[in-house]
């Protein structure tokens, strides 16, 4: 069992960002949190959690660490008994809010890792990007959370912005391995609707060939390529989780939690959450669309897909590929080796 909480503040919002998060609703963060510790009963209840089950907690957002660590403590009451000795607790932060005193409270709490919004150590790019923090507070950051006790670091990149050559990213690269981090997340650009940057889509390069430049650097530095925008010598059990359609708790504001064929939404307005944290919608889904996502989650990453999912003239396309080179077989897994031409991969097999 997987458990994901959503806090949906920020302290500015990014340009490229379409996630559920505010920049002036401050005010409402113990209202909100308390909100919160209620969906989470109820989806203890519905999920049916018994004591050491939960495998995973990932906190993401927003900015989690713009939530005074106190404030998460009820929850950590409240699922303490529920989780498994080994439990991976990851938190998402900024350099700019994750202060000494907010990094041991979170530690103190049972959060064993942390995952970095860095993105860039270029000073324009992240003034560009409407970042909050500078390289060398990420930097900082990253340090001060290892002198802390944390074992697991990760920080986030971006690349395929305008103006990105391989000797910036390179160099982003470089001193992302400086830190005492151990996974890094690279993530392509991409321009969604409702962001500063949908009015101004050229920011985003078309260069596939830093997508591979990106992925060659990272892994020649000993990080693994475990998913088409992840890495590292440690890999990510709630990540991982997701893409073996693992039922998972969605608690928060624009959370979603995922049982079997069910999809949860609750309210992503933060007004109307805390007033309703309990009103949520529902979205069945079909076979064909759970085979869909399997499919694509499994080919991304190195999960793979397992045989037995795949219908007689699905497994001849999946053989005819790994004839071509083009999959690994595995046991009874079919695994891709070549994770940015996962959707092409995908395709080929639905027909």
């Amino acid at each position: 069992m997987l458990l994901y909480l959503h806090i949906p503040y920020c302290d500015s919002k990014c340009h490229y960002c379409s996630f559920n998060s505010y920049v002036d609703k401050f005010d409402t963060r113990k209202a909100y949190m308390l909100s919160l510790e209620q969906q989470l009963g109820h989806e203890l209840k519905r999920f049916n959690v018994q004591a050491n089950e939960i495998e995973t907690i990932f906190i993401g957002g927003g900015t989690p660490s713009t939530v005074d660590s106190e404030l998460y403590r009820p929850i950590f009451n409240l699922l303490k008994p529920l989780l498994k000795k080994e439990a991976e607790i990851t938190s998402e932060a900024n350099p700019n809010s994750a202060t000494k005193a907010w990094l041991q409270g979170m530690y103190n709490l049972g959060v064993n890792r942390i995952s970095f919004g860095v993105q860039s150590f270029n000073e324009n790019k992240l003034k560009a990007l409407n970042r909050a923090h500078s390289p060398e507070q990420a930097r900082l950051a990253i340090v001060t959370a290892s002198k802390i006790g944390f074992k697991n670091l990760s920080l986030d990149l971006i690349y395929n912005y305008e103006g990105d050559t391989q000797e910036l990213l390179g160099h982003d690269i470089n001193e992302a391995f400086k830190l005492p981090i151990n996974h890094i997340s690279a993530y392509e650009l991409t321009i969604e609707h409702n962001t500063k940057f949908a009015s101004t889509p050229s920011v985003r390069q078309e260069n596939d060939a830093l997508a591979f430049f990106v992925a060659n650097e990272i892994t020649s530095k000993g990080f693994p390529h475990y998913e088409i925008s992840n890495f590292g010598t440690y890999q990510s059990n709630h990540n991982k989780g997701y893409w073996k359609l693992t039922d998972y708790m969605g608690v928060g504001a624009g959370a979603v939690g995922f049982k079997k064929n069910i999809r949860y939404y609750p309210n992503t307005d933060i007004d109307l959450y805390i007033k309703e944290p309990l009103t949520i919608q529902e979205e069945i889904l079909t076979t064909e669309e759970l085979l869909t996502e399997r499919l694509f989650l499994g080919l991304r990453s190195n999960i793979g897909v397992h045989k037995k999912v795949l219908d007689n003239e699905m497994k001849k396309r999946a053989d005819f590929l790994v004839e071509k080179e083009k999959l690994i077989k595995e046991k009874d897994t079919y695994k891709n080796t070549n994770y940015f031409i996962a959707d092409e991969l995908v395709l080929y097999l639905l027909g």
